[in-house]
């Protein structure tokens, strides 16, 4: 799942981006910190991030808590990067499954284009 020294070197958006606005200058911050510390092979449980399964092998949901909104960010761990899959705001409890679908989908394009010969 990491590399040797448990860092992963970078970070690969594959959409939506954490700014302000939408995201208060406190919450960019939060998930700027969390996505490093994960970065350098820190394991974050629940209730900050969860296991999500449903979109593949190492993907999960970082929450972010934001005022009046949660934040979630669909991420995978790789050997060599975090890539992210997926950022939106929490309107329900469950993730809805058209996110879900784009998830994968992302995932596979990732899984596709890094795949070595």
């Amino acid at each position: 799942m990491l590399i040797a020294d448990d860092r992963l070197e970078a970070a690969v958006w594959l959409h939506g981006e954490i700014k302000t606005p939408p995201f208060s200058r406190a919450a960019r911050i939060e998930a700027g910190f969390l996505l490093r510390r994960i970065q350098l092979g820190e394991v974050i449980g629940l209730p900050t991030s969860r296991p999500m399964p449903t979109i593949g092998r190492n993907c999960h949901e970082l929450r972010i808590d934001d005022e009046d909104v949660t934040w979630r960010i669909l991420y995978c761990l790789m050997t060599d990067a975090v890539v992210i899959l997926e950022i939106f705001d929490e309107r329900t409890r469950t993730t809805p499954k058209h996110v879900i679908a784009t998830a994968k989908r992302r995932l596979r394009q990732y899984q596709r284009l890094t795949e070595k010969d």
